[in-house]
């Protein structure tokens, strides 16, 4: 089994998991929104702002978020481990890697302070 520590979970079975519990999560909101846009007779912002001003519907939305944050970062991490390689890059691979991984983390932190300022800010 194999462990890094740039990976999310504890090995490839959990990184797995949390990808398909995150996807669940992601439908489930979707189906959701999309749902609560077509049902609603008046829908505008309104309705919107009564929707979102519900304490639920705030952590769902915080859920989803981190869901997001969670999925990509483990589809992200998969796609640059299986093709920033020594391999085909040569020795310089694993500190492109590396720095990519740390912009890909810097971008993940921001969009998650960013969301979370946006549902519970002011």
């Amino acid at each position: 089994m194999v462990r890094t520590v740039t990976s999310f979970g504890r090995s490839g079975t959990f990184d797995w998991l949390y990808q398909r519990v995150t996807a669940v999560v992601l439908i489930v909101y979707l189906l959701f929104i999309v749902g609560f846009i077509f049902l609603t007779k008046d829908f505008g912002y309104q309705a919107w702002s009564e929707l979102f001003a519900q304490r639920w519907m705030r952590v769902f939305s915080l859920v989803a978020l981190l869901s997001v944050i969670i999925h990509a970062w483990i589809g992200l991490w998969s796609v640059v481990t299986d093709y920033i390689t020594n391999r085909v890059m040569g020795g310089k691979a694993t500190v492109l890697r590396l720095f990519v991984e740390a912009a890909l983390a810097v971008v993940a932190v921001l969009y998650t302070v960013w969301g979370i300022e946006i549902l519970w800010g002011v």
